[in-house]
This record gives C-alpha cells, structure tokens and sequence, in this order.
C-alpha cells in the first residue's frame, strides 16, 4: 500500500515551538502533546514507537514515530533492511525496491440515509390509502353485483282489475228523464225544494212557502196550458215561492211531471204570445213580502227538462210594469232561483231515474 503524501508543512518541527504555521496561512497556538510531557503513557507501552509485538503493521523497530508519517529528515517513509512494511514475509524495504503493487477499486461507499430524501411513491400514505380504499370499494362491488345476478324468483302476485259496470241509459239528450217509462218514479218536494236559503250568483234568497196540488190544473190558469197538461199525462204540480234578500223581488216555481218530453214541450209553450193568458198561478206567502204574489205585472214563462215542465211567476213586490232592465232582474232571480234547486235534481233523475 503506497501511503499518502504528507502535508506541505510536515518539515516544520510540530512539538518544538508553541506557535507553528497554521496550514490555512496564519500562526496558531497549540498546547504540548500529551505524550511528551508524560502526562498520558503510550497507547502501546514505547515512548517513542510501537512496541514491537502490537504495531499496528506488524513490525515495530522498523518504523520512526517522530514525525507524523513516521520520518524525521526524508520525503519518504524509512524502514529497516529485512523488515516489509505490514506484509507478512516482505523482504525489501519500503523505499528501496520496486513498489507494492496497487490494491483493486475501493469497495462502493454504503448509502447514507438521508432524512430529506423522497419517499417512494408507494410508500406514501396517501397512496396508499388511496389504493386501500379502492380495493375496499371494488370488494363491495363485487358483492353487490353478485348479491345482484344471485336474486331469487319473485312470483308477482296477479291482482285482478275490478271491472266498473256502468249501467247503461236510455238514450236522448235527457237520459232517464227523456221519458215516465224510464223515469218511474214520483217528484218528492225535499228533491226539488230541499233548501230555504239559497245563494246563487252572489244573490241570496229565500223560500217562504211551497206545497204539492191535489190536481195538475190547481196549480195553473188557462184553457189552453189546462188542455196541455191533460193531453200530456200531468201527474204531479208542485209549487214554491221566493223572494230576494232585498225583499223587492218576489217568485213561484213550479214543476209539473208529464209522461213525455214531447208533451212537456207543449205545456211549456202554452198561451205564449204578448199578452200571456195561460200561466203558471203565483202562491202567496203568509210574510209581509211573499203575500204580494199575485197583484201587479209580472214575467211569466216556462221551460223543460226531458219530461218535466218547469212554469214560472215573478215580479216586483209593489207590482209594477217591468221596463226591459226591470224584466232582466225577474229573468236573472228565475234562473238563480231555479238552478239551485229544481234544475240539479231533474238532472239527477237524468243519470238515475229516481233511483238515488
């Protein structure tokens, strides 16, 4: 092994001033050497060497210690004749023969674990943890799919429809009520007059007196509306009167129950003309607005519902001649009159034929 080459300040005596160059360019203090005061003996027992039995290369007289590299006044280390430096069996000299040959390549430096370093990227726990969670979530879905393909039969249970018979009605535009012989039975004055107040229209009205007649004629005056409904088969009259909540508009309703449509129609347009002789006689109340019905002009008329004729009297209380706004207002409290009650029960016989 070919040592080092010493320093450029190695001739400098190093233990004989207490102020050397420094290596870096300046003087420097430097305390004595442990060893030469005789404070601390030899690490290997020899004041001024190594013994020779534990020199660290096996010889021991060999080598001069004097020195940092083992010389005192050469540029290369000395050694005695017959002695190797360190090998066993050496024979020449350090510095007299040819020169050992040189040792193989260095071994590779070990790694030094750098705290800074980066970790790998699989090391890293957020990868890592990414990466657990996504074989967590592909697990359940394989279960899921799995659980899925592996569902048992479900046998649906066959719930029947009910089917809705509807019965079916005579035809006409009146239905059950085109005629007696779908529509059998009688008129009851809880079906037509049920009501003793009655709002329509934003009006409101009141029914002072109603009742059903012995005979079709005592409820009409006329020859020729007397003829009709005898002709038409009239079974049934039956009258109510009215008056507004003003108490200046009074009214009788009445409905007659023929067989036919045909022979309803014939009541209806009874003695019509301008000066109306066949009517439908007013029923006077026993209130002081009702018992008017009777004296004075009134708007008289009459219209159907499949075999049904509906007759009408209304006019002021005082009694006086209806101009054509006047006649609009009587018209107006017929229609509001006759559409909350007689009109929503006829049309019920309609769909039913008196069977509610």
């Amino acid at each position: 092994m070919t040592p080092p080459d010493p320093p450029s300040w190695r001739d400098a005596p190093p233990h004989q001033a207490e102020e050397i160059s420094s290596p870096y360019g300046g003087p420097h203090t430097r305390e004595p050497s442990p060893y030469e005061t005789g404070q601390i003996a030899a690490p290997y027992g020899a004041a001024g060497g190594y013994r020779q039995d534990t020199a660290p290369y096996g010889a021991g007289a060999g080598l001069q210690q004097d020195s940092p590299f083992g010389a005192t006044s050469n540029d290369h280390w000395q050694d005695t004749p017959g002695q190797g430096y360190g090998y066993p069996g050496a024979t020449e000299s350090f510095g007299a023969g040819p020169a050992a040959p040189p040792p193989g390549p260095p071994p590779p430096p070990e790694p030094k674990w750098d705290p800074d370093a980066p970790v790998p990227l699989w090391r890293r726990p957020l990868v890592f943890g990414v990466a657990l969670v996504a074989l967590i979530v592909a697990l359940f879905a394989g279960l899921w799919v799995a659980a899925k393909n592996d569902k048992p039969p479900v046998h649906k249970q066959v719930v029947p429809t009910p089917t809705i018979v509807v019965p079916s009605g005579p035809g006409g535009k009146y239905g059950y009520a085109e005629s007696r012989a779908t529509d059998k039975s009688p008129l009851t004055t809880k079906e037509l007059f049920g009501k003793k107040k009655i709002t329509q229209n934003k009006h409101s009205y009141l029914m002072t007196v109603w009742r059903k007649e012995k005979t079709c004629a005592d409820g009409i005056s006329g020859t020729k509306i007397t003829k009709a409904l005898k002709s038409g088969g009239c079974t049934q009259m039956i009258r109510a009167s009215f008056r507004d909540a003003k108490g200046t508009i009074i009214g009788t309703v009445g409905v007659a129950n023929l067989k036919t449509a045909s022979g309803a129609k014939k009541v209806a347009s009874a003695g019509g003309g301008g000066e109306r002789t066949d009517y439908l006689k007013p029923l006077p109340g026993k209130d002081s607005v009702t018992k008017n019905l009777g004296a004075g002009e009134a708007y008289a008329g009459g219209w159907t519902h499949g075999h049904y004729t509906v007759l009408l009297w209304f006019q002021f209380k005082d009694g006086h001649k209806p101009s054509k706004t006047g006649l609009k207002q009587l018209y107006q409290a017929a229609v509001d009159i006759t559409d909350a009650t007689v009109f929503p029960a006829l049309e019920t016989r309609s769909l039913t034929g008196g069977h509610a």
